[in-house]
């Protein structure tokens, strides 16, 4: 499948409708983080179709470094906090909402070490076989890389796991089954591909809030009869 500015301004749009109807479930402030990742992820597929754009047409070239900053801010900044975050503010546990602050912490560490390093470090996007690669000239060893992308994987996916809301884990095992597919099969464009894969799994967002507004109603909906009967 050949990905292009067409793909990902379609999954903007897509994304962005999505989020409409999730925002719109709200009922709580604490649901609002994690109703709206299917809108970041929309504005972050927007991005990488004007990136797409600027390889393609010279009176854009100069849109090309920000497009590519402004993408890998969310893909590689923004996520490893944002997602055990708005997972806390859902999980009424109290020993897995603590296990979650752990693992936020860890997110909070890679995503301050990732902003250290596109501060003093150039990274590089360009077109390799029908995909956006991203490069990044970074002074490490592989090492190193590997347990900043371990810092990454356990705030994004492994955080589904802890929570105890219905259906977050049928989101981490997806998520998780596409991370593992994409690294496999397109190891040089796996920013790229996963973020455009979790992207529209994101989608699954809106049953998650959907299930919790009906725990709500339900809830509501017992309270008269508990009332009654302790009258």
């Amino acid at each position: 499948m050949c990905f292009s500015a067409e793909a990902s301004f379609g999954a903007s749009v897509i994304l962005g409708t999505v989020g409409v109807i999730t925002v719109r479930q709200v009922q709580t402030k604490s649901q609002l983080p994690f109703a709206i990742i299917p809108f970041i992820f929309s504005f972050q597929q927007f991005t990488e179709g004007v990136l797409w754009m600027t390889f393609h047409n010279n009176n854009l070239a100069f849109l090309q470094p920000i497009a590519t900053y402004t993408f890998l801010i969310f893909a590689q900044i923004v996520w490893p906090t944002w997602v055990p975050l708005s997972i806390i503010l859902l999980e009424k546990d109290v020993r897995r909402k603590k296990i979650l602050y752990v693992i936020l912490g860890l997110g909070i560490l890679c995503s301050v070490y990732i902003t250290y390093s596109f501060l003093f470090y150039n990274v590089h996007s360009e077109i390799s076989n029908h995909h956006i690669q991203y490069t990044f000239d970074y002074p490490h060893t592989a090492h190193f890389l590997w347990l900043t992308g371990l810092f990454y994987f356990i705030p994004t996916v492994v955080s589904t796991f802890i929570s105890s809301v219905k259906r977050m884990q049928i989101l981490g095992i997806i998520i998780l089954l596409s991370c593992l597919i994409t690294r496999t099969l397109m190891q040089q464009h796996f920013i790229s591909v996963w973020c455009f894969f979790a992207a529209l799994i994101s989608v699954i967002v809106l049953f998650i809030i959907f299930r919790l507004q009906k725990s709500t109603d339900e809830l509501d909906t017992l309270t008269p009869l508990s009332s009654t009967f302790q009258r």
